[in-house]
């Protein structure tokens, strides 16, 4: 590799500094080394060029700002420095188009204000209602086997959820072809090869993206119609003070943006938590006799607050595994960081997966350690921007309460009916193709309780 090279002139009079850093390998710069070893090359670049280096990926050139001052810069977009679409859209702006994630300023602002509607609390507690029955009979259909694998079982269960809470009904058939749409679509954005051939991964997100347009659109008639508890219903009735409303067109792009980010964010937080809850039996047996303790098969909403161990563990799997392990800005108009010229039109890359492993910040970051959250120590509080798997400012996670309720309520009913364990020796691998997932389906020998 080249060494290091600043990333673009200084304006003429200006004291700000170059951005250090280089190249990486000819034509694919950094990008199999990023999703083969995402903390040992954000380390390694930190070590050699501080917070702020640019490199060459994804056929891009981009620049990483790294550690808890450059999420809180990033993230709380004073100014409104930075575009969330123009990062965002090389990636995944083709699949998720229009989605809440990918608005920006006064019209994202706008679109969040009518969304906040299918979030409240009185409709919190409908969701987790529905939720139960459907936790239990997804659970119920699992065969314990010794090399069970959790991460299709897990991902299956979450989507009948997302579907039953987020639709209002089960999708039956099309089950199948619309997990595997979502699949395509998330998988897409970090494809290499960004060309519409038969086969690749680019042409099969764009023919994801198909089927779920198609699908939403001919639910959609009926759903503006309805007077149902499901989010899609409360997208199409929801409206601000003034009356304003989603369009049609809003209101496929925010499902499909919103059904993909249910499950499969959720999908790998629950995974996370299964993988350290088989190494840690200890926290298994607390967390099943805290569920236990509630004496109810189902979980409520005013349990949540109950499951003290399981917002620690929660809290936990999302530092040591953030779903999100990256997330794209550009900047539109020249900006300062530490010192450090940004050029307007710089693609900018934070990354909360190596900020919640940086031992600057966390004790032994790779050790399991849920205490490490409890209120007589909150290591997470010695940075506002150090833990940040929902990310911050006006895009923070619309969903976040939303996700601890799903994965409480799953996790309450799975350490009911099941214990499960791993080899002592077995470490979970992760594939970085796209998301975080286990590449090995994350085997587990799952016994069911009696």
């Amino acid at each position: 590799m080249s060494s290091s090279v600043p990333f673009s002139p200084i304006p003429v009079g200006s004291d700000l500094k170059p951005i250090p850093g280089d190249p990486g390998w000819p034509l694919v710069g950094l990008t199999l080394h990023l999703m083969r070893n995402p903390l040992g090359i954000a380390r390694e670049r930190y070590d050699r060029y501080g917070a702020a280096s640019w490199t060459n990926a994804f056929g891009l050139r981009m620049v990483s700002l790294i550690g808890p001052d450059a999420n809180e810069f990033v993230l709380l977009n004073k100014g409104d420095l930075f575009s969330n679409h123009q990062g965002w859209d090389y990636f995944i702006g083709r699949f998720f188009h229009r989605g809440i994630m990918l608005l920006d300023f006064e019209e994202h602002r706008w679109h969040r204000k009518i969304m906040q509607q299918a979030f409240k609390t009185d409709v919190l507690r409908e969701y987790i209602t529905r939720m139960g029955p459907g936790i239990h009979k997804g659970l119920d259909a699992w065969q314990p086997a010794s090399g069970f694998l959790m991460l299709p079982a897990i991902k299956q269960l979450t989507l009948d959820l997302a579907t039953d809470v987020f639709m209002g009904h089960s999708l039956g058939d099309e089950a199948d072809q619309v997990n595997q749409a979502f699949v395509d679509t998330v998988r897409a954005g970090t494809a290499i090869l960004r060309f519409n051939v038969p086969g690749g991964r680019w042409w099969r997100g764009l023919r994801g993206r198909r089927v779920l347009e198609a699908f939403f659109r001919r639910e959609l008639p009926a759903k503006r119609r309805s007077q149902g508890h499901d989010l899609f219903s409360a997208l199409c009735r929801a409206e601000t003070e003034d009356g304003e409303r989603f369009s049609d067109e809003d209101v496929v792009n925010h499902m499909i943006f919103l059904m993909m980010a249910a499950h499969d964010t959720t999908t790998i937080t629950l995974c996370n938590m299964v993988y350290w809850l088989a190494r840690h039996p200890e926290w298994q047996q607390r967390l099943r006799a805290e569920s236990l303790a509630l004496g109810k098969q189902a979980l409520e909403y005013d349990d949540l607050a109950q499951l003290e161990g399981a917002s620690l563990v929660m809290k936990e799997a999302l530092r040591l595994c953030a779903p999100v392990p990256s997330i794209p800005r550009k900047t539109v108009r020249d900006a300062e960081f530490r010192g450090y010229h940004l050029p307007a039109g710089t693609l900018v890359s934070i990354s909360p997966f190596f900020t919640h492993h940086m031992h600057e910040y966390w004790p032994e970051p790779e050790r399991f350690d849920p205490e490490r959250f409890a209120p007589d120590r909150r290591e997470d509080k010695v940075h506002p921007y150090a833990w940040v798997p929902f990310g911050g400012g006006a895009h923070k996670c619309i969903g976040l309460h939303f996700a601890e309720l799903q994965v409480k309520a799953v996790l309450h009913q799975l350490l009911q009916q099941f214990e499960w364990s791993v080899a002592p020796d077995y470490e979970m691998p992760l594939d970085m193709t796209s998301l975080p997932v286990p590449s090995d389906g994350l085997p587990v020998v799952l016994k069911r309780r009696a």
